[in-house]
């Protein structure tokens, strides 16, 4: 897989935040002019996200076309290697399971870099640098 970065469930949510109308915009510039790789862990958050979390849900059947046409970025499968992985991680790092297994993601993808607001901006974990893109 080649891509620019790897997204991390939040940076995706906030493109349908109206909310925070800042970070929507950022999150919407990003996912317009860069290429991306994500997860089936990310995008099963992130259709729980848009239609349990947000201010405003949005309809499962929209949420649902939403997971749909993400599906068109290189996806990393959850398998039993990826969750040993995040097992691992998790304990070396002292992070979730659940962030670990996003990093492990992105090490699987390709991708050096993570956009997420969730960790530490400028760490760099399995060599995967975290940025921040709302900062």
């Amino acid at each position: 897989m080649c891509a620019d970065a790897f997204l991390y469930t939040n940076v995706l949510a906030y493109a349908f935040d109206d909310r925070s109308p800042t970070k929507r915009d950022i999150a919407r510039d990003l996912l317009s002019h860069a290429t991306f790789a994500t997860s089936a862990q990310v995008l099963g958050e992130l259709y729980v996200t848009l239609t349990r979390k947000l201010a405003t849900p949005v309809p499962p059947d929209v949420a649902r076309q939403v997971i749909g046409e993400l599906q068109v970025l290189p996806v990393v499968a959850t398998s039993t290697s990826l969750v040993a992985g995040g097992i691992d991680t998790s304990i070396r790092f002292q992070i979730s399971y659940w962030d670990a297994l996003i990093i492990e993601a992105a090490v699987a993808s390709g991708c050096s870099t993570l956009l997420s607001e969730d960790l530490n901006d400028g760490e760099v974990i399995k060599g995967v640098r975290i940025i921040n893109p709302f900062r």
